[in-house]
């Protein structure tokens, strides 16, 4: 019997669900596997985490067995995952640091860390002039691969009658255009779909537009979009406009890269 069905024959008899301690105490006591490991307690932990709905840290398992059913206090309760489950699953959140594995701790530490520095982009954003943002999301789409080169982007701004901010060609002749749209409005200005019909109106012949903001698109906007014919725009709000800066090193600098390894299984079978 592995680790996995040992956990699972504790779970079947416990409907109602139980926690790493418990789970790991009903294993000794009726000998459903021999640990040899100097923390057994923390197998069946790394065990039941790498394989529960919810949690999809860089080690985690695609293959899922089980859901975090409750809370007691600041343990979380385990059970075996069914597709009911899984098909009306709401993630839980933990609020004990110790039960979380040293990966998982990695991975909401970097969380943690792109969060604040996404806060900052947005704050050099928000201190430069609307002329500085339109050249930034004219460089932010060359970064992303959109265009034939980096030289093939533009920033148009004023000097375009309708309104359009940038223009990128995907093709050297210009003959596959995507129109450009870069509005830095304070968080708590939303876009409302008066905006995107402007810019819509504006794109004369081109079917692809990108419009790009510091803040958020009402869902009026977001409907409009939807339902657009025969023209494709994509619309990229703050949090997603500072997620892609990071992605693709727009606007800031890589200062330290980490391994983060596991067991090569295979490598182990004889």
């Amino acid at each position: 019997m592995t680790i996995i069905e040992s956990i699972k024959e504790v779970l079947k008899v416990n409907p109602g669900g139980l926690s790493v301690d418990e789970i790991y105490s009903q294993i000794l006591q009726r000998k459903l596997y021999t640990f040899n490991a100097k923390n057994p307690k923390g197998v069946v932990l790394g065990e039941i985490r790498r394989h529960c709905l919810g949690l999809d840290f860089p080690t985690a398992s695609p293959i899922k067995h089980f859901y975090i059913s409750a809370t007691n206090g600041k343990k979380q309760i385990f059970n075996i995952l069914t597709e009911d489950i899984r098909h009306n699953y709401k993630e839980a959140q933990t609020s004990n640091f110790a039960e979380l594995l040293p990966e998982e701790r990695v991975d909401k530490a970097v969380l943690e860390y792109n969060r604040k520095v996404k806060e900052q982009l947005m704050a050099k954003i928000m201190m430069n002039d609307p002329a500085f943002f339109e050249q930034l999301v004219v460089v932010l789409l060359l970064k992303m691969g959109y265009g034939y080169d980096m030289s093939a982007g533009k920033v148009v701004g004023h000097s375009h009658d309708g309104g359009i901010d940038g223009i990128i060609s995907e093709d050297k002749l210009g003959l596959d255009l995507i129109y450009i749209q870069a509005k830095r409005y304070n968080p708590n200005v939303t876009v409302g779909r008066k905006d995107l019909q402007a810019f819509v109106g504006a794109m004369e012949g081109a079917g692809k537009g990108v419009f790009m903001t510091t803040s958020a698109f009402s869902k009026e906007c977001r409907d409009y979009v939807e339902k657009l014919q025969h023209k494709r725009i994509s619309l990229i709000d703050g949090e997603r406009l500072c997620e892609l800066m990071l992605k693709h090193e727009v606007g800031v600098q890589s200062i330290k890269t980490y391994n983060l390894f596991k067991i090569d299984e295979d490598f182990f079978r004889n």
